[in-house]
């Protein structure tokens, strides 16, 4: 895991939920600092936090975390550009690695055996993109070889990285990740992870 990196995407504006979603608590830690804390605990690094909406508020609470906080000033034109950020970011002060999670703050099920058994697959699987699945669908968290970095940097708009995965079928090892399907996007689905948890 040491030459993998680890890119958080938090630059949302949670407009859905009318308050940032990545300073929501979950069992006594916000949605964010729970997935840094995985990152951390899993063993890639560097670990590279990318933040647009609220930066300023949210960075706050990642002054004492061993992280690298990147803004994407791009952050309401969509997903492409945060990925890019955090891309450009990592590669700036880890030349050398060989792969790269991409992960969201809103999954909080996220933990370290999954990120480290989709680490493991990847080298079982002799495939370059491990991503997960849940719910009739693939997707984050999504780890990416290095080979696939410059399609990465040409996703554009609202383009996630599925594009990547929907392009390139024979390329992507995947792992089941039931609690994948839970992410937060509104109130309700706040408020059913603290009644269901």
């Amino acid at each position: 895991m040491k030459t993998t990196g680890i890119i958080i995407l938090a630059a949302g504006a949670s407009q859905r939920l009318g308050t940032p979603k990545q300073q929501l608590l979950f069992q006594n830690k916000s949605l964010l600092q729970n997935v840094v804390h995985t990152a951390q605990q899993t063993g890639g690094s560097p670990v590279i936090v990318v933040l647009g909406a609220y930066a300023t508020q949210i960075s706050q609470q990642l002054i004492t975390e061993e992280v690298t906080v990147t803004v994407n000033p791009n952050w309401p034109v969509g997903m492409a550009g945060s990925i890019k950020t955090g891309l450009q970011q990592l590669l700036r002060i880890a030349p050398h690695v060989s792969s790269a999670f991409l992960l969201t703050c809103d999954q909080p099920f996220i933990n370290p055996a999954l990120l480290q058994n989709m680490h493991a697959l990847k080298t079982t699987s002799g495939k370059g993109i491990v991503a997960c699945s849940y719910n009739n669908t693939i997707g984050t968290p999504v780890l990416f070889d290095k080979t696939y970095f410059p399609l990465l940097q040409l996703l554009s708009g609202q383009e996630g990285a599925k594009i990547i995965l929907q392009q390139h079928p024979h390329h992507v090892a995947t792992l089941d990740f039931p609690q994948g399907a839970i992410d937060i996007d509104t109130s309700s689905d706040y408020e059913r992870l603290l009644t269901d948890s």
